[in-house]
């Protein structure tokens, strides 16, 4: 198989998109987003909006990747949906999870959500779907609501009528904050946004790695201490887990040569291969194949599950490694981990990848996709960002 393939990338999409078509359309507004492994849908009603967003990025891409009608059809279908009901205009906010009657049920305030509206829209753009004007709107929600310029980070949640923004300072939020302003000056050209993607990479994948020996810690105080105990006891927590997580490196790693392909700062490529480096040689497994969900500050494994996205996000950084740097080692991990993929993550028989595998590679649930927490954004995603750095 020649996971470098144009061809195999858009077929393996087309793959993935075709699981989900039969069932994904909510005639009355957005995405179903809850699927067991057959297709089947259930809990109807529920919307996450990182998943409502996510499900848009897909289409977007799959439009520009496959250049089929549906495709521009179904983006813009979701969209009107977080327009119509995830956003409320009384309170300049989104709201974070809905259920059936489309009635919020939670209405906190969360970067990590914002994050993800910004990058929708600025998918859509590229497609005439949104505005400028759009994507501003939510930066400036971002810069007003939760910037935090004593400390160079956004914070993460703020209460439904903004009285509050709490106490807790994370990466994860930043992180996909930097992913989204990136695809907003893609999409835009405004400097601004480039800016603040660099400022924040800087911040996090700079100056508060080097304090926790060259890594990315997930927790930080609000004076961004490193928090070491924050989750202690709760390493699977879906958005905060204890732990280093060495998909969140690569992740950094994949986003620091996004950000080098437009500013060129040397740093960017070091600090790159200093984060895939040494979470692919310790976090591999090299018994059952897969990277490891967490591990400990003392090196110790953490959380032994195989999570789709941390080998998704591993192959797209191991691709713009090896592109940036022509390292063949580079070459042998993106191989070896697609290899994995195909043997265990992919469902060959119903399509798209499993959410989650024990360390031994076996499924906890017939629940392939579920509200908030995969909707094959991850898999897309690399593909894309595979094939943007592939020769025409």
């Amino acid at each position: 198989m020649n996971y470098l393939s144009r061809s195999f990338l858009l077929g393996h999409v087309q793959s993935i998109l075709d699981f989900y078509e039969p069932n994904v359309i909510d005639p009355a507004g957005g995405f179903f987003q809850n699927f067991r492994d057959d297709g089947t849908v259930f809990d109807p009603g529920r919307r996450h909006l990182v998943s409502s967003c996510r499900m848009v990025f897909n289409y977007c891409k799959a439009y520009q990747m496959l250049d089929r009608q549906q495709y521009l059809d179904h983006a813009r279908h979701g969209l009107e949906f977080i327009r119509r009901y995830h956003w409320d205009a009384s309170r300049g906010g989104y709201h974070w999870t809905l259920t059936a009657g489309r009635e919020p049920d939670d209405q906190t305030n969360q970067c990590y959500g914002l994050a993800f509206v910004m990058l929708c829209l600025s998918a859509a753009h590229e497609l005439g779907l949104a505005g400028q004007d759009d994507i501003e709107r939510v930066y400036r929600i971002m810069q007003e609501r939760f910037w935090q310029p004593d400390i160079g980070v956004y914070a993460d949640e703020a209460t439904p009528d903004w009285s509050s923004v709490d106490l807790y300072r994370g990466q994860n939020a930043n992180m996909h904050s930097c992913e989204a302003l990136l695809a907003a000056f893609e999409a835009t050209g405004n400097s601004m946004y480039l800016d603040r993607a660099s400022a924040l990479a800087e911040k996090v994948a700079g100056e508060l790695a080097d304090k926790a020996g060259g890594l990315v810690w997930e927790h930080y105080t609000p004076e961004l201490d490193l928090d070491w105990d924050y989750n202690r006891d709760d390493p699977k927590n879906l958005y905060r887990p204890w732990g280093f997580q060495p998909g969140h490196q690569t992740e950094w790693a994949k986003l620091l040569l996004t950000l080098h392909a437009h500013c060129r700062d040397s740093w960017l490529v070091d600090r790159a291969r200093n984060l895939f480096d040494p979470v692919m040689e310790s976090c591999w497994d090299g018994e059952h194949g897969g990277i490891y969900y967490g591990f400990a500050p003392d090196g110790q494994i953490c959380d032994s599950d195989k999570y789709f996205w941390v080998q998704a996000e591993t192959i797209a950084a191991s691709a713009r490694l090896y592109h940036q740097t022509g390292d063949a080692a580079y070459l042998d991990w993106y191989e070896k981990i697609w290899q994995y993929a195909w043997d265990h993550m992919i469902d060959h028989r119903h399509g798209a990848w499993f959410r989650v595998l024990t360390a031994d590679n076996q499924p906890y649930s017939d629940e392939k996709s579920a509200a908030g927490a995969k909707c094959d954004y991850h898999t897309i995603g690399a593909c894309w960002d595979v094939l943007r750095i592939l020769p025409d």
